[in-house]
């Protein structure tokens, strides 16, 4: 009887220990953060931010992701091709020198499935704010082999908007620059 309650009572400490909400940081080295719109109905170009940082809380044993704040650096664009980038960091698109950051933030908790959910936050671009519903899908979680050994939360999302919700209308009328903007995002944190 009394092992039997020994044992029950380490269980039950086991689990309420591992259902630990932890914040974690993005690894900015392990970020990917692109996107894709079309262009002139011929083929979608694919863009990338390389400046951006955040952070969430995540409790592994149950699954519950909350307190997600990513913030992008909207002159870091970079399609490979400067005289695009240069339009995008323009007034027409990201306005980059008035608004120099594009910001996500969720809204309440998110409980994974079986590791997917949708991730519902706001997103403020070019000082407009809008709803978005991100697909997240956790990877994997463990201790890194790389040096340092952090312990490493892997995680996936997608997700889209239309450019002109945040009023950037250019070449939507005529379609020259696609309305949907597809979102991907590819990302490793490290346990605090």
């Amino acid at each position: 009887m009394i092992a039997r309650l020994s044992l029950a009572i380490l269980v039950f400490c086991a689990r309420s220990g591992g259902a630990e909400p932890r914040l974690y940081e993005i690894d900015p080295q392990h970020l990917t953060l692109g996107f894709l719109v079309d262009h002139v109905g011929f083929a979608k170009v694919f863009g990338r931010f390389r400046e951006a940082e955040g952070r969430f809380t995540f409790d592994e044993a149950t699954g519950e992701i909350s307190n997600v704040r990513v913030v992008v650096k909207t002159a870091s664009v970079d399609t490979t091709v400067e005289p695009r980038d240069r339009h995008l960091r323009s007034a027409d698109f990201l306005n980059a020198g008035k608004f120099p950051e594009m910001v996500f933030e969720s809204m309440g908790t998110t409980k994974l499935e079986d590791r997917k959910g949708e991730l519902r936050g706001r997103l403020t671009l070019v000082g407009v704010t809008r709803s978005l519903v991100l697909s997240v899908t956790w990877n994997k979680s463990a201790t890194s082999p790389l040096p340092g050994k952090p312990y490493v939360a892997g995680m996936s999302a997608r997700g889209s908007f239309r450019r002109s919700e945040f009023g950037m209308s250019y070449g939507v009328a005529d379609a020259l620059v696609g309305d949907d903007v597809e979102l991907l995002l590819e990302l490793e944190a490290h346990r605090r």
